[in-house]
């Protein structure tokens, strides 16, 4: 098994904890400071280049000039998690889905529920967009990372891909 680094990144919307081994991202999550894990570092170890891809890509995100991510990521689930996840890394930058057009997409408008539940299970937040995945009224619901980031999220895109300045009240 590969070694796991971990490292924290402070974004506009709260900390973020980056795990990744030397090839790949394994998890990018908002952490609350209740939750704030102490890092040590070893010395002599250093952190790999996938870290450093990784926060220069949500730097660039966060400034407005990056609309996809390049950084390799991979997070364990079963086969239909994956499919779920892999639909959300395919909902283009400032656009949005409804949860039931996401089920449609998978092939059955039946598991809608299942749908949203493997939503919630992403661990990487923002490269795999699941803060895109809406109620189909429009309305926001649910972010396992809280409602006021996926807000956030949503208005940053919105405005830096479409000029529009509110779209949630």
């Amino acid at each position: 098994m590969q070694q796991q680094f971990e490292h924290i990144y402070s974004s506009p919307i709260g900390r973020m904890k980056i795990v990744a081994d030397v090839d790949c991202i394994k998890a990018l999550t908002f952490i609350e400071e209740e939750d704030d894990p102490v890092l040590l570092k070893e010395e002599g170890i250093e952190s790999p280049a996938i870290i450093h891809q990784c926060i220069d890509e949500l730097i660039d995100y966060f400034s407005g000039s990056r609309t996809q991510f390049t950084v390799p990521i991979h997070q364990s689930g079963t086969d239909f998690q994956q499919k779920v996840w892999k639909e959300l890394y395919e909902v283009p930058y400032a656009k949005t889905m409804s949860y039931a057009e996401l089920a449609k997409k998978l092939g059955d408008p039946k598991v809608i529920r299942a749908a949203a539940s493997a939503n919630g299970k992403n661990k990487i937040a923002i490269i795999v967009p699941c803060h895109r995945i809406i109620g189909s009224d429009s309305n926001l619901t649910g972010y396992a990372w809280g409602l006021s980031r996926k807000k956030w999220l949503l208005q940053h895109e919105f405005r830096i891909g479409l000029g529009v300045q509110t779209l949630f009240a």
